[in-house]
């Protein structure tokens, strides 16, 4: 992995197995050089893992294919954000990979999440060629319907406080009042990351223990008590 600044915004890329596809790779060219200042072809190079005379010749056939690249050997490439590319396209392992999280996020997700999940891969196959589409819908990859409470994702974007029944590892009933910080899936169950105010501290709530939930007043951004402390960043 290597991380390469342009003025003081960080580009993150992670370096990628040698291209099988050429079509591709073209995609992924134009995707790096749009919007940025400059980047080098050895920049290039390095990110795809491909020699300096392939992404000459790559960003050639580009410039002679209409894509408006600015720029030249030895000095580095551009493209405006606003440039027209072809039709996005992705790999086979994008797919399946897309393909697995919608239907994971479709079976485990509240409500709003299972419709966006839908809606986004019946997007994704509409566009794909006839060969893709196929590979799409034979992936044997299958989540057992667990639907979460619509409730706790909405909260977690409105930052309310909710209150609720709660019976902790020891079997006592409380009552709880937290501030919802995320949600987790642990393989086998959904928790609530929230802060406290009984405990004064972070805790993790089963969503199956969690009864008569209602919502509350919102809360404050406050120092301390926010998801990155919580995750210790």
């Amino acid at each position: 992995m290597r991380r390469y600044h342009r003025g003081t915004v960080p580009v993150l890329f992670y370096k990628t197995p040698t291209m099988t596809r050429r079509a591709d790779r073209l995609f992924q060219i134009a995707e790096l050089l749009r919007g940025r200042r400059l980047t080098t072809a050895q920049q290039l190079a390095d990110w795809l893992n491909i020699s300096l005379r392939t992404v000459y010749r790559d960003v050639r056939d580009l410039q002679l294919s209409g894509v408006p690249i600015e720029g030249e050997a030895g000095i580095g490439y551009r493209l405006n954000r606003a440039a027209n590319l072809p039709p996005l396209t992705f790999t086979a392992d994008e797919l399946a990979a897309l393909a697995a999280g919608a239907r994971m996020l479709e079976s485990w997700g509240s409500a709003g999440f299972a419709a966006g999940a839908r809606g986004a891969l019946a997007k994704i196959a509409s566009a794909m060629p006839a060969d893709k589409r196929a590979s799409l819908e034979r992936l044997a990859i299958f989540a057992p319907s667990f639907h979460i409470r619509s409730e706790f994702s909405t909260q977690l974007d409105t930052r309310h406080v909710v209150s609720f029944a709660y019976t902790d590892v020891n079997g006592a009933a409380t009552e709880r009042r937290v501030w919802p910080l995320a949600l987790a899936y642990w393989g086998a169950r959904w928790t609530l990351g929230a802060w406290c105010e009984l405990r004064g501290d972070f805790r993790n709530f089963g969503l199956e223990k969690i009864q008569q939930l209602e919502v509350r007043e919102p809360y404050p951004d406050q120092e301390g008590r926010r998801l990155r402390t919580c995750c210790g960043m």
